[in-house]
């Protein structure tokens, strides 16, 4: 089901779901220079890439990862020209890429011309994608609006402005399958808590009368979307979401927990008053076609970090953590029988490191366990002092 390619330096995969295909790239520029000549460099590839696949304007959803918050404002007017009219869901994110270079790009397009698709882009905050009576919603680049300046508030703030987008597509927060939090100083002191707590008490706090899946999860199941929660440069909050509708009544939403950790919500008081509402993966099932959003996911069993020093080992660990859960024994606990994924399956990764430093070792182990995959390296501080990386991708099972 997964092709994968490389052109022109670009890694990037092919996944064909009833004659549509769904493009993933990963550009990192080639070149030096200014930000201009390594933009140019990264989306004149991803360009190519398209080219090739004859998905030119299929671009629905990106993330754009600046070496300085500062240079996002002359990136999005470089975007905004490139794309025009075909002006994907953008967000931009101040995780140095880890090459080295300005910025790096992670492209996820859905191909028109295949089967029938349909891309409405509303802004370069929500673009929506209708196939096989099936629409995706892409929400990218929230930030809070209040002028609060601490944690709590600016994040139900942030969330409370993703639901007032979503509803702009016709859609709720219950919608919601995977979300990004990015959070400034994410391990740092907020009055006499820590501020990845205070952002766990916010998501408790806003989605404490939200039943996630409507008619689409089995009745009475516990269910909260995919997420990553990661730092990013600076001290504010920034958000983005995939969300789905459908009026088909085969699609079900499973939300996958990993036999080798402890549900996240189910953490006690020791992580924070108020657990991390996240699912370890959440799986769409789409008819016959399974996919696997994989939560950001690190180097823990049961609810402990592991491997305290050793980047190595906690990137193995933090990959045998991925490919249990999205394994057939786990998908069949799930209720998902007769289907699998290894690591292999993966259309896409990244892999956020706490120190660059690091960054070497940790592609060796990637490379050598994930094979010609899009993965984007981003220097990111992760959600405990002693944890050194974080990885989450997308995944397809298939029949096992």
């Amino acid at each position: 089901m997964i092709r994968k390619e490389s052109s022109q330096g670009v890694g990037y995969s092919v996944v064909d779901i009833n004659d549509v295909a769904h493009v993933y790239a990963a550009a990192v520029p080639r070149c030096d220079g200014d930000l201009a000549d390594q933009a140019a460099d990264a989306l004149e590839t991803i360009r190519d890439v398209l080219d090739e696949e004859g998905t030119r304007g299929s671009i629905v959803n990106q993330a754009v990862f600046v070496r300085h918050a500062d240079q996002i404002g002359q990136c999005r007017r470089i975007i905004k020209a490139f794309y025009g009219p075909d002006l994907p869901a953008t967000t931009y994110i101040a995780q140095p890429p880890c090459e080295g270079k300005l910025l790096a790009i992670e492209a996820c397009g859905v191909g028109r011309g295949r089967g029938e698709v349909q891309i409405e882009r509303r802004s370069e905050r929500l673009v929506i994608t209708r196939h096989d009576d099936v629409a995706w919603i892409h929400c990218g680049q929230v930030f809070p609006e209040t002028l609060a300046d601490s944690v709590y508030p600016r994040s139900i703030d942030a969330f409370g402005r993703v639901g007032r987008l979503l509803a702009d597509a016709g859609a709720r927060f219950d919608h919601v399958i995977r979300t990004w939090l990015y959070l400034g100083d994410i391990v740092g002191p907020e009055g006499d808590t820590q501020r990845y707590k205070e952002l766990n008490r916010a998501r408790t706090d806003y989605y404490r009368d939200i039943h996630f899946g409507n008619n689409h999860v089995a009745a009475g199941q516990e269910i909260y979307p995919a997420s990553t929660g990661i730092g990013t440069d600076g001290t504010d909050v920034l958000m983005s979401c995939i969300a789905l509708t459908t009026t088909r009544d085969d699609v079900r939403l499973v939300p996958l927990e990993n036999p080798c950790q402890k549900s996240a919500f189910a953490y006690s008081a020791r992580y924070g008053s108020d657990s991390p509402k996240f699912a370890r993966a959440m799986a769409v099932a789409v008819g016959d076609v399974i996919t696997l959003f994989v939560s950001g996911t690190a180097s823990i069993t049961d609810s402990e970090s592991r491997h305290p020093g050793d980047v190595e080992a906690q990137t193995h660990q933090t990959l045998d953590n991925i490919a249990a859960l999205i394994s057939s024994e786990n998908l069949a606990r799930h209720g998902l029988p007769d289907r699998t994924a290894t690591l292999s399956d993966l259309a896409q990764a990244r892999v956020y490191l706490k120190r660059r430093a690091d960054y070497a070792p940790v592609r060796s182990v990637c490379r050598a366990r994930l094979g010609e995959l899009p993965i984007i390296y981003a220097e990111a501080d992760v959600c405990r002092p002693e944890l050194l990386v974080e990885i989450e991708g997308v995944a397809y099972a298939h029949r096992s």
